[in-house]
């Protein structure tokens, strides 16, 4: 199915590895334009480098998501290279574990800053560049938003900002048709899920647990599969759905986990 992305121009942030990589690799295999802005400066050149030299339009733009500033540089970077900007992948984040009562108030902070304040940040820098295209952005969720997990208070704050964000925004750009959607993932095997299964001491044992309580398929979900409703949800595919959150998770977090 071809979802018209070609030549159209995509920012991904935390494009360099994990999740936000498979959401680059299923543009570029669309024939879009690719932005990686990551703070991953190997990672970052060497995806970039790869796809340029099989024949892709993509640039790497070393960002820290941190800092205002430079969220700014990477959106103004983008837009003079290419003269437009399409969609917006709100991607980067990290599940820090700053818990309630394992964390500070000042870890807190520092959670919800790399977490959800660049998502508004690259959002508000992207917009005027998005009204004038009628282009698209996709926040990519979790599922601790809408379960909870223990331990990880920032990261599901975070993204519980984010999934509210994703419906205040659908409703302030309507009429700009600017459509806004959120991917919610639960159980997916990225490098920092593989290296967090590593702190248990059966790690293996671990992994067999969790796929267990997947409903679907007893397995967890592939980057590829969160990549793969990303971009329809980017596509003219998805014309009319706005303010959606659409959960990628096997059934995890809505089916009863008996099944």
């Amino acid at each position: 199915m071809d979802l018209y992305l070609r030549d159209k121009v995509f920012i991904v942030t935390g494009g360099a590895k994990g999740i936000g990589l498979a959401i680059v690799n299923q543009l570029i295999a669309e024939k879009a334009i690719v932005v990686i802005v990551d703070k991953d400066k190997t990672e970052g050149e060497s995806v970039s480098t790869d796809l340029r030299a099989a024949g892709h339009q993509i640039s790497f733009i070393e960002t820290d998501l941190c800092d205002t500033s430079q969220c700014q540089l990477a959106v103004s970077k983008t837009v003079k290279e290419f003269d437009r900007l399409d969609g917006l992948v709100n991607n980067a984040g990290i599940n820090d574990g700053v818990g309630l009562s394992n964390g500070t108030p000042e870890e807190f902070r520092k959670s919800l800053s790399k977490n959800l304040n660049h998502i508004y940040d690259m959002t508000h820098y992207c917009l005027p560049y998005l009204k004038e295209s009628k282009g698209t952005i996709l926040n990519i969720a979790s599922k601790t938003a809408v379960t909870g997990q223990g331990g990880t208070s920032g990261y599901a704050a975070s993204k519980g900002g984010v999934l509210a964000l994703t419906r205040e925004w659908a409703v302030e750009l309507i009429n700009d048709k600017v459509r806004v959607n959120a991917v919610v993932p639960a159980e997916v095997m990225t490098p920092l899920y593989a290296n967090w299964l590593k702190t248990f001491d059966q790690p293996e044992k671990k992994q067999k647990s969790i796929e267990d309580k997947v409903p679907f398929g007893k397995r967890m979900t592939t980057s590829e599969e969160i990549a793969n409703t990303t971009v329809f949800l980017l596509s003219e595919r998805a014309s009319h759905i706005t303010g959606q959150q659409v959960f990628v998770d096997g059934g995890y977090t809505h089916l009863d986990r008996m099944i």
